[in-house]
């Protein structure tokens, strides 16, 4: 099992690129960035969509762009996956995207792990042009224009929101057929249908879901004739515990993701020194 680490980068912690070297340096598989666009001040969702939920963390409207992060530091590393984690596809430009991403992979020689999730900030989406209950369609068919300009030379898609007609788009990505593809979040039926039709992976938070998750995707799978193990799981904010990751490995955990503190350079270093061991369990 793959071990790796997530942390919002901003202008009030660890330098990204710092973080980067350091993480390769120490043996660390991958190092993950979640994104957000903006945070609208008049916002009424709840953090993570939760009611009751506590006030959200200054680092959600701090964070660098992410691929442009993720660029940065595959220039001074030469193994670390870079990874996203997540991208909010839905209420992103598809064919932008396709572009910064398949930038980052061909130049990182093929190091770029694409992880998406839905978003669960009605006011962000709505600022993108998204409704909220649309954010899962829409998601969809940007994933599939997406992996069309990744593999496709002259690529084209349709839909009820994204309408490519047959275009050409360089760079492809150097990974193939395409970097994976990995949804993150909690994995209901919907949730899991998605996962079957377009994901190569699935990364929930924790491991509570992990086995009611993992049966959905099979049924999903299963009623389109995909291969379930086809899908390759991970845990984002992993336990540093090396009882609770052996565990996880035995459920065909292929990758678990610690998450580092959102404090200053001293604090982040601190936790790398503490899960740095961990490589070696």
């Amino acid at each position: 099992m793959e071990l790796g680490l997530l942390i919002f980068p901003t202008d009030i912690t660890i330098d990204p690129i710092t973080l980067g070297k350091e993480a390769e340096e120490r043996g660390f598989e991958s190092l993950w960035f979640p994104e957000h666009s903006h945070i609208p001040v008049a916002r009424t969702t709840p953090w993570g969509g939760r009611e009751g939920a506590p006030p959200l963390p200054e680092e959600y409207w701090r964070t660098y762009e992410q691929f442009t992060a993720l660029a940065a530091i595959a220039s001074v590393t030469t193994t670390l996956k870079l990874a996203t984690g997540i991208t909010l596809l839905g209420q992103r430009d598809p064919i932008w995207t396709a572009k910064q991403a398949a930038t980052v992979d061909a130049l990182s020689n093929g190091r770029l792990l694409f992880g998406v999730g839905y978003g669960w900030n009605k006011e962000e989406l709505a600022s993108h042009g998204v409704k909220y209950t649309e954010r899962r369609a829409r998601m969809r068919e940007c994933a599939h224009t997406v992996k069309a300009l990744w593999t496709q030379e002259e690529a084209s898609f349709q839909g009820d929101f994204i309408d490519l007609p047959p275009s050409w788009a360089w760079p492809k990505p150097k990974t193939s057929p395409h970097p994976p593809i990995i949804m993150g979040g909690t994995a209901g039926p919907k949730t899991a249908a998605d996962i079957a039709d377009y994901c190569d992976g699935w990364m929930p938070i924790g491991a509570r879901t992990l086995d009611s998750g993992w049966q959905h995707i099979v049924e999903a799978c299963d009623k389109i004739d995909r291969d379930p193990a086809e899908i390759e799981l991970g845990i984002f904010a992993a336990p540093p515990d090396p009882a609770k990751l052996e565990a996880l490995e035995a459920k065909s955990v292929k990758r678990a993701i610690f998450a580092l503190p959102q404090g200053p350079e001293s604090d982040v270093m601190a936790a790398l020194d503490e899960l740095t061991p961990l490589l070696n369990r």
